[in-house]
């Protein structure tokens, strides 16, 4: 069972290929509690499944910063326009279903 509120254990990440398990990693590992909620449960849910350009477009999310990041899911900030992509639309409607 998928619990999208705390890391996976390694039992649910061995049939992931070493790419997927990196990137759930440093999805869990952000630097901040909720950007680690954020994008550790959306990811931890969909990463199995996910086509290797959206790992790429998460790849390239993965690498701003997390203050901005947060701001755009909170909506204290607009999203710039080049960020407001349909994964990062995916992710901000997961956590508010």
């Amino acid at each position: 069972m998928i619990n999208d509120n705390q890391p996976p254990s390694d039992a649910q990440t061995a049939n992931l290929d070493p790419r997927r398990k990196r990137i759930l990693f440093r999805c869990w590992h952000r630097g901040m509690k909720e950007m680690d909620l954020l994008l550790g449960g959306y990811v931890q849910t969909h990463v199995a499944i996910m086509a290797d350009e959206e790992l790429d477009e998460l790849e390239e999310l993965l690498q701003l910063n997390d203050q901005d990041l947060f701001s755009w899911f909170i909506g204290s900030k607009p999203v710039p326009e080049d960020r407001n992509t349909e994964l990062f639309r995916r992710i901000l409607a997961f956590h508010n279903k």
